[in-house]
């Protein structure tokens, strides 16, 4: 049985690459689509206290990350880069939104630590480019 499961190991990792993948590129792309868009959100992350700046590293992160992570492309790199984003998210945001929008940024965050510690697996581009 443990066999098994192990040969099963690429495509949990392919698995869970789509399932922040499709999250963090439908969310990004909400925040970047338009230039009103993105300055609506950067508003939003100064009322947070933040400094605006990170507002768009926040939205090109989520949607240039999750293009990375579905393609499997420097995943570990842009895993890293949205469990922080997801943690800053959960902190600043989540905790004061119930327990759904909390417990959802949780997940995407343990999703994108994993891939940061385990890398992309080898359904990706990183391991046939030799990243990983």
């Amino acid at each position: 049985m443990i066999r098994f499961l192990n040969n099963l190991q690429p495509w949990g990792a392919l698995l869970l690459r789509l399932v922040l993948a499709l999250s963090m590129i439908v969310h990004g792309y909400q925040k970047v689509s338009t230039h009103a868009a993105l300055h609506h959100f950067v508003h939003y992350v100064v009322t947070l206290g933040l400094p605006y700046w990170l507002g768009y590293i926040s939205a090109f992160t989520e949607f240039v990350g999750g293009i990375l992570v579905l393609l499997g492309l420097f995943t570990r790199l842009a895993s890293g880069l949205i469990a922080i984003n997801m943690l800053v998210a959960l902190f600043t945001v989540g905790i004061h939104q119930g327990f759904g929008i909390y417990n959802y940024i949780a997940e995407l965050a343990a999703i994108a630590i994993m891939l940061c510690v385990y890398g992309a697996g080898a359904l990706s581009l990183d391991r046939r480019l030799g990243l990983s």
